[in-house]
């Protein structure tokens, strides 16, 4: 399948992979698996083509003979190159993923600008008085820490790192009333 500039319909690439199984250069290793009755391991790919000037060269971001950048994404584990997504390689799953990995629920970036964001939304945001001192088990995704803390609609965040990308853990537990015996 020939290469533009664009790449093909999974990603935005200005490169074919060299597959390492068939020797055939693809965009992308679901385009040779469609073409294909194997599959390619994306793990074990060396090289690339150039869409540009049709450089044949290693695996990298950036065309050796034209300066072209294949993506600006690029990862030199899964030889995933793209140019629209915001990508990133989970480590503990070995494979990358967008934003947040839908298997370990981890966060992608350092989150601490927008955990802060949170903290200031949360604190111009009260509470309806029922549940101004009602608390929440969690955990946290980010640190795998289990807590209780206070419940907010717009997030609860973790008291072990501070991240808000939580999961709810239990229950609501709703404020302590004052229980006074009537006299």
């Amino acid at each position: 399948m020939a290469a533009s500039e664009a790449g093909c319909d999974h990603y935005v690439r200005s490169c074919l992979l060299k597959a390492p199984c068939c020797g055939k250069f693809y965009v992308c290793r679901l385009c040779h698996d469609a073409e294909e009755n194997h599959q390619m391991d994306r793990f074990q790919v060396k090289e690339v083509k150039c869409s540009m000037c049709n450089t044949v060269q290693k695996a990298q971001q950036t065309c050796e003979e034209c300066s072209v950048k294949f993506g600006d994404y690029y990862c030199d584990v899964c030889h995933l190159f793209d140019k629209d997504r915001k990508q990133y390689h989970c480590q503990p799953c070995g494979i990358c993923r967008a934003y947040r990995c839908p298997l370990c629920m981890r966060s992608a970036w350092n989150m601490e600008g927008c955990w802060e964001d949170m903290d200031k939304e949360i604190s111009q945001t009260p509470m309806p008085s029922e549940y101004q001192d009602a608390t929440v088990k969690i955990i946290c995704n980010d640190c795998q820490t289990h807590c209780t803390v206070p419940f907010h609609v717009l997030g609860m965040k973790c008291s072990g790192c501070g991240s808000y990308n939580t999961a709810q853990d239990g229950g609501l537990k709703p404020r302590q009333q004052n229980q006074q015996s009537p006299q």
